[in-house]
C-alpha cells in the first residue's frame, strides 16, 4: 500500500533542475564511494574538513575561517534551494536525511550533491514546517555543529550565512518564476522563505522585504568575512557599509 512518502512522484522532486544547477540533485544510480561521495551525516566531519580546505585553496587563502564561512554558506545555498524550488515547484520536499544524500566536497553544483531514487517527505505538517525540521534543524543543523568542530568560526555568522543562502534561493526562485510567467509559484516562494526565516535560528539573520518592480531583497546582520579575501569586496546583502580598513 502506498505510504505518504510515495505521494510526489520521483520525477517531480526533480522539476526545479530547470531553475538552476543550485536547485539540482544528480539522482542516477550508481557507486557513490567509488566516485568520492561521503555520505551524510555518516561521514559529515570527514566532508566538511575536505571542503574546506577545497575553498581554501580556491580562494587562495589560508585564513580557515573565511574558508569554513564559505564552504557553510555554499551546501546551505544548495540544501535549501533544493528544498524551496522543490516545494515551490512540486509541491513535495526530498528527503535528505534518510542518510542516502552524498556529498562530494571537490565537485560543483549540480555534481556536488547525490540522492539516487529521492522520496519525498510526509505530507502531515506544512511545508514550511517541513524544510524548518528537516533541513535548518536536520542536515544543516549537523553541517554547522560539524564546520564549528572543525574551524572555531562563529555559530551566529554561519546561522547568518543560512539566512542569507535562503534569500539568495529566493531571489533566483523568484525571478525564475515571474519569467516563466508563474506568478501563484513567485507568491509561494516568498511566503515559504519568510516563514523559514521565522525560525528562531534565523530569525535575527537580516531582513527580507520584497518590491513589486525588483522582487525580494536581503540585509544580513552578519558578515561572512568574504571580505578578507577580496580586499574591497563585499557581498549583496552585506551588513557592512563599506569594507573594513585592512589591519
Amino acid at each position: 500500500m502506498p505510504t505518504d512518502r510515495d505521494t510526489t512522484p520521483p520525477t517531480r522532486l526533480q522539476e526545479p533542475g530547470s531553475v538552476g544547477p543550485f536547485f539540482a540533485l544528480r539522482t542516477d544510480d550508481g557507486n557513490a564511494d567509488a566516485e568520492g561521495y561521503l555520505p551524510l551525516p555518516g561521514r559529515i566531519g570527514e566532508a566538511v574538513r575536505l571542503r574546506t580546505r577545497t575553498v581554501a585553496d580556491r580562494l587562495g587563502t589560508a585564513d580557515r575561517r573565511v574558508a569554513a564561512s564559505v564552504a557553510f554558506q555554499g551546501i546551505a545555498g544548495r540544501l535549501l534551494s533544493v528544498a524551496l524550488g522543490s516545494a515551490v515547484l512540486s509541491g513535495g520536499i526530498p528527503d535528505l536525511c534518510d542518510g542516502r544524500l552524498g556529498w562530494h566536497p571537490a565537485r560543483t553544483a549540480p555534481e556536488d550533491l547525490w540522492l539516487p531514487r529521492p522520496t519525498a517527505l510526509p505530507h502531515p505538517a506544512g511545508l514550511a514546517e517541513q524544510i524548518r525540521e528537516h533541513v535548518v534543524h536536520g542536515i544543516l543543523a549537523d553541517l554547522h555543529r560539524a564546520t564549528r568542530e572543525a574551524v572555531p568560526v562563529s555559530g551566529r555568522l554561519l546561522w547568518g550565512n543560512a539566512g542569507s543562502a535562503l534569500a539568495g534561493a529566493l531571489r533566483v526562485l523568484h525571478t525564475w518564476c515571474r519569467e516563466q510567467d508563474r506568478p501563484r509559484e513567485a507568491g509561494r516562494a516568498l511566503a515559504l522563505a519568510r516563514a523559514v526565516l521565522e525560525d528562531p535560528v534565523l530569525r535575527d539573520t537580516g531582513t527580507l522585504t520584497a518590491r513589486a518592480d525588483t522582487g525580494p531583497a536581503f540585509v544580513r546582520t552578519t558578515c561572512c568575512l568574504y571580505y578578507r579575501v577580496l580586499p574591497g569586496g563585499m557581498c549583496g546583502d552585506c551588513v557592512l557599509r563599506h569594507p573594513p580598513r585592512a589591519r
